[in-house]
């Protein structure tokens, strides 16, 4: 089996270190956590062990599933617990914020943007203008829970209107409002051949 067809392995999520308001939040990732377990898929994520980032890895763990965190030295205590992070399938430990981007890119085969805040919503539009930029085509996914994204995707809609988005082609992420779709849709999208051109070596060109 060629790069071109290898099956999805690896699925980077972002979202918010914070639980937010709404329980609908939490439950969504735990669902993903769980669906990504059953579908033997290994989980990227920042590390942390609290709110939502800590709900989709506990979903994973407590499927069976494999555990990647990748968190910067002085963000344990910020966004960790040590004892939570020795729970992990894997702990990969940075020196910055950029070390960490590079690795989460390297190890994922998609990404997944749960709800979050500014931290979440920088490391998804980072991935999307790569995706523009045409170094990679990893999908990338909105998990649009409760609307959740709606501001997000209608700013994007202006831009592309107004003439800012000067490859549309190159970012077409898919919106899913439902958690437990998530996964299949990956597994769909990976179905066919993908053209995976640019991803080799793209985070130091960057």
């Amino acid at each position: 089996m060629n790069d071109e067809t290898m099956p999805i392995r690896a699925i980077c999520v972002y979202c918010g270190s914070q639980p937010g308001r709404d329980s609908a939040y939490i439950n969504a990732a735990r669902t993903l956590g769980q669906s990504m377990a059953a579908n033997h898929l290994r989980l990227v994520y920042g590390g942390g062990t609290k709110g939502i980032m800590g709900a989709v890895a506990s979903g994973v763990l407590a499927g069976g599933g494999r555990v990647t965190g990748i968190i910067p030295q002085f963000l344990i205590d910020m966004e960790a617990t040590r004892h939570s992070l020795g729970q992990l399938s894997e702990l990969i430990v940075t020196a910055d914020m950029h070390e960490r981007k590079h690795k989460m890119f390297e190890r994922a085969d998609a990404f997944v943007a749960l709800p979050g805040g500014i931290g979440t919503l920088e490391e998804i539009v980072e991935i999307m203008t790569w995706a523009q930029l045409g170094r990679h085509r990893k999908p990338i996914v909105f998990a649009n829970i409760g609307g959740f994204w709606d501001p997000m995707l209608k700013l994007m809609r202006h831009m592309a209107d107004a003439g800012f988005v000067h490859a549309a082609h190159l970012v077409q992420p898919i919106v899913i409002d439902e958690p437990d779709q998530i996964v299949p849709a990956l597994i769909d999208h990976w179905s066919g051949t993908v053209e995976r051109g640019g991803e080799a070596g793209i985070i130091a060109r960057l």
